[in-house]
């Protein structure tokens, strides 16, 4: 198969399995919302610019993202440490809270998934393409 049609119909694939994902874990926080609190969760706190960059968004979007998470209670932010000007944001109890239960329903619907759609056979076969996925998914 042409990269072209492989790649058109990996994005098909991904994007059915994504959306089954999205409705095991529930509404309520938008993507954008959820990555940020995701990216949050993996960097710790950080400054509305770093946040930008590693979302490869623009800061004002960040912002915007964040003061909608604040409002909710999912994140806070904090003087910085060692530059004034700056403010921290950080995941509060709640946020984090919010992650781990979305990654565990994310994690069990596709694990269900797997377990009930694929044969052992086709189960060892994915689980021998995750690392191939790993690397086209790597900046």
């Amino acid at each position: 198969m042409p990269a072209e049609q492989t790649a058109e119909e990996l994005q098909l694939a991904l994007g059915m399995l994504l959306r089954q994902v999205r409705n095991a874990v529930g509404g309520g926080v938008s993507l954008s919302q959820m990555s940020v609190l995701k990216r949050l969760d993996r960097l710790g706190p950080t400054t509305a610019a770093d946040l930008a960059r590693a979302e490869k968004i623009r800061p004002q979007s960040v912002i915007a993202t964040v003061n909608a998470l604040q409002s909710e209670g999912f994140v806070a932010r904090t003087p910085h440490p060692t530059d004034g000007r700056q403010l921290l944001i950080e995941l509060t109890p709640r946020g984090q809270s919010l992650v781990q239960e979305r990654r565990k329903a994310g994690h069990d619907r596709v694990a269900e998934l797997i377990s009930e759609r694929l044969t052992p056979a086709e189960q060892e076969l994915l689980a021998a393409a995750v690392p191939l996925l790993r690397r086209l998914a790597e900046d």
